[in-house]
């Protein structure tokens, strides 16, 4: 498990550090408009690092055994997050969110408007609730408790990271938003 939770705090580590402005403003001159696709990129292969030492240290690990309904609703939340995270990527851009749109025109800005529509009237951080019950829905072996808990302790730093961005580069209409909007749990309902 220390291998797991070491393989995590390198991909948080790399993967946060990229995402600080000051890193992108540096790394802006230097990579051009490949910079998001390459952030990516690194994002990527650090994962999937993340992944086989995952399954390297924990893979051969049985599942609990767990009661059928238990398993039955561990899977409900495991695909309720799939919904929620790929109903969410509707509303950002794709593109531009890969790196691809950055390729094809210039000059484009990365970060795209402050959105308060769609799920972002309920959640203002969409991705990383759907991020959080894909987790913990399959938290049913060692290998996924543990994967659940660095993943969500990252989503948790990550989220604190990527509002302090947010503030940085919305001001005063994200602290009003985060002010109304709740940040992964929808328990005000539609307020955005």
């Amino acid at each position: 498990m220390l291998t797991t939770a070491l393989a995590w705090l390198l991909f948080g580590v790399l993967h946060s550090g990229l995402a600080a402005l000051p890193v992108k403003a540096r790394l802006a001159p230097l990579l051009g408009r490949w910079r998001r696709l390459a952030f990516n990129l690194v994002a990527v292969v650090s994962f999937a690092g993340v992944a086989a030492v995952g399954a390297a240290s924990l893979g051969n690990e049985p599942a609990f055994p767990l009661p059928a309904w238990a398993k039955g609703g561990m899977a409900a939340i495991h695909l309720l997050g799939w919904a929620v995270l790929l109903y969410s990527a509707r509303f950002y851009d794709l593109g531009r969110l890969s790196g691809l749109s950055q390729l094809r025109r210039r000059p484009e800005p990365e970060d795209e408007p402050l959105r308060r529509d769609g799920p972002h009237a309920w959640v203002r951080h969409p991705l990383y609730a759907g991020a959080y019950l894909i987790l913990w829905g399959a938290a049913v072996s060692p290998l996924g408790l543990a994967t659940a808990l660095w993943g969500g302790l990252y989503l948790a730093v990550g989220t604190a990271l990527e509002e302090r961005k947010l503030v940085q580069l919305y001001g005063d209409d994200y602290r009003a938003y985060r002010a109304r909007v709740p940040a992964l749990v929808p328990w005000r309902g539609r307020v955005g």
